[in-house]
């Protein structure tokens, strides 16, 4: 992790909690044991990176929490703030580490490590979309956040990272599309299959699942007799991804029924073959 100008700015006082830790100058901090009252805010603060070090996120996140509580206008205050939704994070405690975040982002918006709160707020909704199946609320909310870290802070260390990410949550929109289409193809509801299609093709034709969905509008559009729109989708196909399998497929399909690959008609998809040949399209 790094936060702001260095680790060290953040991580600096660790081996003075480790040595207070360890000379029995300052006694076992455990859950619910602790009258904090009785410690400096950087007494406190020097443990939950103790903790940290320790692999235990969550109760280094108490402590954070109890410095900006006991000690809200202390110079650690802001820090332990910033330091909560990192080990909440690191705990997996992700609407808590949202919080902390967006808190540092109200409180300091114009402070250094604003960038940082705002890209771990992002990650509490990017960790959590790991899998195709899940609500995809989480990967549109990790999309707005992502893109707040882009347009808000550009030149900041965070900005490549958050772009990669983006274009990954994306790709996932694009990939449950796919899921619900075919789950709808092979269960010959060849409508609602299409309709799904169309998404990936309209909206998220940088994503890779492009070429697939084209050439399964190829065969959606066969079986529900739509010839001109399989036609054009197939034409598509051959112009931006020739290359590959599902244009052999898509090419094979058609004209072992007699069809060229052109477009044909003047459906939606005309449109797009008309941005193709234009370059505007992918």
């Amino acid at each position: 992790m790094r936060i702001g100008t260095s680790r060290a700015r953040l991580f600096g006082a660790l081996a003075v909690a480790i040595a207070i830790a360890g000379c029995g100058q300052k006694q076992s901090v455990e859950r619910g044991t602790v009258d904090y009252e009785n410690y400096t805010a950087q007494q406190i603060f020097e443990r939950g990176e103790y903790d940290l070090a320790q692999r235990d996120p969550e109760l280094a996140a108490t402590n954070f929490a109890e410095v900006e509580r006991l000690y809200p206008y202390s110079d650690l205050a802001k820090r332990a703030v910033i330091m909560q939704a990192y080990a909440h994070h690191q705990a997996k405690q992700y609407e808590e580490s949202r919080s902390a975040a967006q808190r540092f982002i109200d409180f300091y918006p114009t402070d250094e490590d604003a960038a940082y709160a705002q890209y771990l707020l992002a990650l509490s909704y990017y960790d959590q979309i790991d899998e195709v199946g899940r609500d995809q609320g989480l990967t549109f909310q990790a999309l707005q956040a992502l893109r707040e870290v882009i347009e808000r802070y550009p030149d900041s260390e965070y900005a490549n990272s958050s772009i990669l990410k983006f274009d990954l949550a994306f790709d996932h929109l694009a990939s449950k599309e796919m899921e619900i289409g075919r789950y709808y193809l092979k269960r010959d509801n060849f409508a609602a299959a299409a309709n799904r299609f169309r998404v990936v093709v309209e909206d998220f034709q940088t994503t890779t699942h492009t070429a697939e969905a084209l050439h399964r509008l190829v065969e959606s559009y066969l079986s529900l007799g739509l010839v001109n729109e399989a036609r054009t989708a197939g034409a598509i196909l051959g112009h931006n991804f020739q290359g590959t399998d599902w244009y052999e497929d898509s090419y094979k399909l058609l004209t072992g029924r007699g069809y060229t690959l052109e477009a044909a008609g003047d459906g939606w998809l005309q449109q797009i073959y008309r941005q193709t040949i234009k370059g505007r399209w992918l």
